[in-house]
């Protein structure tokens, strides 16, 4: 059975762990570490936030004279040289020492406040910033083994030796320390008490298991943050192809209208060429993936005017959006797709032609969306595949799943003869859930 000197590192690496880990779930902490070249005042918050943290431990320590488990001081500062370099190492570890300064421990100061530099300097011997966070005690001993005995190894295998030997160290100058000067500096299992080989190591692997776990935790925190960053790359990367797919079909329709125009009706060539200038200009200006509904039913009038032309009276536009809906964010380009599908597929074969009707409501903090036509309707084999080969409304589709992710909902009702209506309801406005990409 443990011995109460032994439960006492145990309980010190768990209070390690759990300090991390609520660290870990501080935005404004996490933040932090994700910098890995720092300003003065950066490196200054940083000492600040570790010398708050691990020298409040010190405090409950010398305050209570029970709870030794909460002093990491040793870990503190160096994780702060580690990670901030020999400002932060130092400043933390001369703020992580002032309760113990305030109890007599005139050591602690000079000793913490080494640490932190030391980490500094360690800092500054990694072959790469990631190599700190990659940091273990354990790695495969056989296959390092080899290469020191061929004198090929690697500078990481060499970062990792001195790691270690730092925190060994540390250690060793503290315990040396507390026994020759009892009581001007602290240690967790005194001097003393290391009558047994358990009792020599246990507190080496303690300090070193109290800087190793904090290390993981924020390494995990790290690279869930990086994963989120590139997944909202990826998206914006997809977001672009998938805008890439709509503007040259519309290009391509309209520049097929203009053709046959060019020879039956000159002049109205030339307007549609001058409509579509007009459009391209504001489409080369446009870079956000999201825009008020207002600026997208104005770029449909605009397209739409270029229809007209060649459609004359047989296509008709109604608009009707209440004005609360006006100012809405909505993907760009979500309309103008749907409305020339409309046009396209619906009234372009109607010997009469149609009307296009869009609609805009706000119904309990949702925008719903509705483009509905009175043309020949999508026959039933068609509509099974719409969302998978539809070139409009599958590239619709895959925006909005992008950008809204479940949030959202798109439904097609159509019946050959009578038209088709597409709805769609977004999350309302500028404090929707939009995943924007960063």
């Amino acid at each position: 059975m443990l011995d109460e000197q032994l439960m006492l590192l145990l309980l010190q690496v768990a209070v390690a762990a759990a300090v991390a880990s609520i660290l870990a779930r501080l935005n404004a902490f996490v933040r932090m570490l994700m910098r890995e070249e720092r300003s003065f005042e950066q490196r200054l918050l940083m000492a600040l936030a570790f010398g708050a943290v691990f020298g409040g431990g010190v405090a409950v320590r010398v305050v209570t004279g029970t709870y030794k488990a909460a002093d990491l001081a040793v870990a503190g500062s160096f994780l702060a040289g580690v990670l901030g370099g020999y400002v932060a190492g130092l400043i933390s570890g001369i703020l992580i020492s002032l309760p113990a300064m305030l109890a007599s421990e005139f050591l602690t100061m000079p000793f913490v406040a080494g640490v932190g530099v030391l980490g500094g300097l360690i800092r500054d011997l990694s072959p790469n910033p990631e190599e700190i966070w990659r940091f273990s005690p354990v790695f495969n001993t056989l296959a390092h083994t080899r290469d020191l005995f061929r004198g090929n190894v690697p500078p990481n295998l060499w970062f990792q030796l001195v790691f270690i030997a730092s925190i060994l160290f540390s250690e060793l100058l503290r315990y040396g320390a507390s026994l020759i000067f009892p009581e001007r500096i602290f240690a967790p299992l005194p001097a003393a008490a290391q009558d047994t080989a358990w009792r020599l190591i246990a507190p080496y692997a303690a300090t070193l298991l109290c800087t190793v776990v904090p290390l993981r935790i924020w390494n995990g925190a790290r690279t869930e943050r990086k994963l989120e960053a590139q997944k909202l790359l990826i998206n914006e990367a997809r977001l672009q192809a998938l805008q890439s797919q709509i503007n040259p079909h519309f290009l391509f329709n309209t520049l097929n209208s203009i053709s046959s125009l060019v020879r039956t009706n000159p002049e109205q060539a030339r307007a549609v060429i001058y409509k579509l200038s007009s459009i391209l200009r504001r489409l080369l200006r446009k870079h956000e993936n999201v825009a008020p509904l207002r600026d997208e039913l104005s770029f449909i009038e605009d397209y739409l005017s270029i229809e007209m032309v060649r459609f004359g009276e047989k296509l008709r536009f109604v608009r009707d959006v209440e004005a609360g809906a006006m100012n809405c964010l909505v993907p760009g380009m979500l309309l103008q797709p749907l409305v020339e599908n409309s046009i396209k597929h619906g009234l372009a074969s109607k010997l009469g032609g149609g009307t296009i009707r869009v609609t805009g409501r706000l119904e309990s903090g949702r925008l719903r969306i509705t483009v509905e036509d009175d043309g020949v309707g999508i026959p039933d084999e068609r509509m099974e595949r719409l969302f998978d080969h539809g070139i409009g409304v599958n590239n619709v589709n895959e925006r909005l799943k992008v950008l809204y992710g479940d949030t959202y909902r798109m439904e097609i009702d159509s019946r050959p003869g009578e038209g088709t209506r597409i709805e769609i309801e977004l999350p309302e406005g500028p404090s929707a859930t939009i995943r924007k990409p960063a």
